[in-house]
């Protein structure tokens, strides 16, 4: 059966299941391509007649993935110029007056890859929990984030805003509230979102957000920035202007990309690329003081944000996705692992026997993903949560523990890992067979929970009554899912953490150090 809907540029149709309908790719923006590439979003192009929304837009140009993560990651659809689009799962298709909770789904991909459409994204469970869900896609790598001469950066941010935009203008006709908006991603999403957590154009736009495993450490100075799109520039054959870059196609600049994070990961100095040092990154969201004012964990040390609800965290061994598949591990010996903590402002020595003593039989290459997984995850989680809690706003930390069992178990609770118990769709390739649903449920619960009421032990959820859940704060409490009962914890990992207590802090107010790595 299908409905119909009304939206600001025209009307569409989607296809009811038994409890959901889903409206797939409606557009949110014109297509950034031809005249309008590499500039900022504008309206779509109105239409007559109602538009079949069946099946999703084309996802933004990308790389995919490296042919050993490919078994583990989900693949874009194929990508096209018309790519801002948006999906839309609801219980109350037409009812303006459903005023339910909406959450919006921002994809992660480091910047580089992903869509709103991945299977794993598919927003019907938890639209069947009674909110309406809506999944986007934005510009990404040198189409999203690079800094023109001309002052324009960030467009794959002000996609999301006008995603959302477009959320506040037209979500009530699918039986949203439009006043009740939860931003929720994850990594490159994640990111993004702590992002807009600071941006002036974004004010508004949601009363509550989700930001899983990325954080706000995560941005380019205007120097760095400028020599990303110098250097990608020259790799792509083009000048560093909007207008060169605008005559490359687009599967050029992917592999410029591509060509980019090769000679960062091969820099010897890793202050040149700032964050993105190592190449698991090549652009990130640029601090032009206009779009971006400030680098997010410095605003939200200053007290952006704080009028917005919320729950962080990250998974136990984020950064096993990456060595483990690859075959990073085993090469890694002491002498490689000290250089890397003395890098991170670390005492080898000592942090070495701290995280030894955290994972007791632990080779090089496991203590070198902890203490990873810890500088680029972790400790900016918890650097936001204790920079909220300097102004009164609460922030409810989880980690996701419950370790994966593909390749035998080898990625444990790895990055990107629960995101199929987020939203109940157990065949993600990272939950492995047999994933317990219940789990899922709890999971999926405390979400809705927190989209709904601010709390994520608000209302129990599907899975029964959650245990009470308050915010970090002074005792440092952490919800732990997936390793025995369900409790927060005190400070867990406190020893490891401890290491980093002069690390990775916001910068004082009005320092600026372009290209630093406090």
């Amino acid at each position: 059966m299908h409905v119909t809907v009304s939206t600001t540029a025209g009307r569409v149709r989607g296809r009811r299941g038994e409890v959901v309908t889903a409206f797939m790719g409606v557009p949110y923006a014109a297509a950034p391509f031809g005249p309008r590439r590499l500039r900022p979003p504008e309206p779509p192009e109105p239409w007559t007649g109602v538009r079949d929304a069946f099946v999703p837009g084309p996802s933004a140009p990308q790389p995919g993935y490296l042919p050993a993560m490919a078994s583990l990651l989900e693949e874009a659809v194929e990508p096209g110029e018309d790519c801002l689009s948006v999906n839309v799962w609801t219980p109350a298709p037409g009812r303006t007056g459903g005023r339910l909770p909406v959450m919006v789904w921002i994809h992660g991909g480091a910047f580089r890859n992903g869509a709103g459409s991945l299977p794993s994204y598919d927003g019907a469970r938890l639209a069947a929990e009674g909110v309406v869900c809506v999944t986007l896609n934005y510009r990404l790598g040198a189409e999203g984030f690079l800094l023109l001469p001309d002052g324009t950066s960030n467009l794959g941010l002000l996609d999301q805003i006008a995603a959302l935009e477009w959320v506040r203008d037209n979500i009530a006709g699918f039986g949203g509230d439009p006043d009740n908006v939860t931003v929720f991603g994850q990594s490159a999403g994640a990111i993004s979102i702590t992002a807009l957590l600071t941006m002036p154009r974004a004010r508004g736009l949601f009363r509550r957000a989700v930001t899983q495993s990325g954080a706000g450490h995560h941005s380019h100075p205007e120097d760095i920035a400028r020599r990303v799109t110098e250097r990608l520039a020259a790799l792509a054959g083009a000048e560093p202007t909007r207008e060169g870059l605008a005559a490359v196609p687009p599967e050029r600049l992917v592999a410029a990309d591509g060509a980019l994070g090769r000679d960062i990961a091969q820099a010897t100095d890793p202050g040149q690329w700032g964050e993105s040092a190592g190449g698991g990154t090549t652009v990130l969201p640029v601090v032009d003081g206009t779009t971006l004012p400030e680098r997010p964990i410095d605003a939200l040390a200053g007290g952006a944000g704080r009028d917005i609800d919320l729950l962080t965290g990250t998974t136990s061994d984020e950064f096993r996705l990456f060595l483990v598949p690859l075959g990073i591990g085993p090469r890694i010996t002491d002498e490689v692992l000290h250089g890397f903590l003395a890098g991170f402002g670390l005492d080898p020595v000592e942090a070495r026997g701290t995280y030894a003593a955290a994972h007791p039989g632990a080779t090089p290459g496991d203590l070198l993903s902890a203490a990873m997984s810890d500088h680029a995850y972790r400790i900016p989680a918890l650097r936001v949560a204790e920079a909220r809690a300097a102004h009164g706003a609460d922030t409810f930390v989880y980690e996701f523990a419950r370790p994966s069992p593909v390749l035998d178990g080898a990625l444990g609770a790895c990055h990107m890992a629960e995101i199929g118990f987020v939203f109940g769709n157990l065949s993600d390739p990272l939950a492995g067979p047999d994933a317990p649903r219940e789990l899922s449920d709890a999971l999926r619960g405390a979400w809705v929970s927190f989209a709904r009421t601010g709390r994520p032990d608000g209302d129990g959820g599907p899975g029964g009554t959650l245990p009470p859940w308050p915010p970090y704060a002074d005792r440092r409490l952490v919800m732990r899912w997936g390793d025995g009962a369900l409790r927060t914890h005190a400070d867990p990992g406190a020893a490891t953490r401890q290491l980093w207590e002069r690390l990775r802090h916001p910068l004082p107010s009005g320092a600026h150090a372009a290209g630093s790595r406090p």
